[in-house]
């Protein structure tokens, strides 16, 4: 499929980039763009050739957040719909087996915020800055706060929602909001070489580790661990387990099944 606000790339180490591309509007979701990383998100998510989404933004921005533009001139109920397509992205990747990882310069704020944190990793260039900016200009961020606070917890939650703050790449990895810093003149070349580690393993065995963390999340204690084992009892079942053991007593590098 062809898109007008994203460019999609598939490459032969199984790493899809998905790059937004409204570069001279630093990346700002619009309706289309909305709609259009839904969609792309499900599409590679379903593509055998694919194992690892790599997300990114064009130009000097990650994501700068919504297109103000789009704000006015609508009911409550047309508000209601608005927003929903635009945060529907960020819900996507939680659903998704694959797993997602966003590659963080300039600036990401707002739902930009929300889409960094909303994916599974994320590495960050040392420049890069990332908050919750709705505040400063009368909104709020109360949708993308909810990844940030599956993260942060109740006080940074708070601060980061009600400040609207920019904190910088390092202040993002120590709140744990972040995975890894790099240099700027290396993100590319870092997000792409972790990306690419990861879709090295097992596809079956991480999409099976990302669905059972997502469903176990919000589980008790003593729940969680009942899924958990019921969950690595069906991977062991798998063609994958029995191939990844044997390599491992074989000293040879393992050919796993597409899954």
């Amino acid at each position: 499929m062809t898109y007008d606000t994203l460019k999609v790339n598939v490459g032969e180490d199984f790493v899809a980039e998905l790059t937004l591309n409204r570069p001279g509007q630093l990346n700002t979701f619009t309706t289309p763009m909305a709609e259009e990383l839904n969609a792309a998100l499900g599409e590679l998510d379903a593509d055998d050739r694919v194992r690892v989404v790599l997300i990114k933004g064009a130009g000097k921005a990650f994501c700068a957040g919504i297109d103000v533009n789009e704000l006015f001139g609508k009911t409550a109920m047309e508000y209601r719909i608005w927003i929903e397509k635009m945060e529907r992205p960020l819900v996507k990747i939680s659903h998704m087996v694959k797993p997602v990882i966003a590659q963080v310069h300039g600036v990401a704020a707002a739902n930009g915020a929300g889409l960094a944190v909303a994916a599974d990793l994320t590495i960050a260039a040392k420049s890069a800055r990332l908050g919750l900016t709705a505040i400063n200009v009368g909104l709020n961020c109360v949708g993308p706060v909810v990844p940030v606070s599956r993260s942060l917890g109740r006080k940074r939650s708070l601060e980061l929602l009600l400040y609207g703050e920019l904190l910088s790449a390092e202040q993002a990895r120590s709140f744990g909001l972040v995975n890894r810093v790099v240099d700027d003149d290396r993100l590319g070349e870092e997000a792409r070489s972790w990306a690419a580690k990861l879709a090295e393993k097992s596809p079956v065995a991480v999409q099976i580790a990302k669905q059972s963390y997502y469903v176990a999340e919000n589980m008790d204690y003593d729940r969680a661990f009942s899924f958990m084992n019921e969950a690595f009892a069906r991977l062991c079942s798998t063609d994958d387990a029995k191939e990844g053991v044997n390599a491992f007593l074989e000293k040879r590098k393992p050919e796993w099944k597409m899954g």
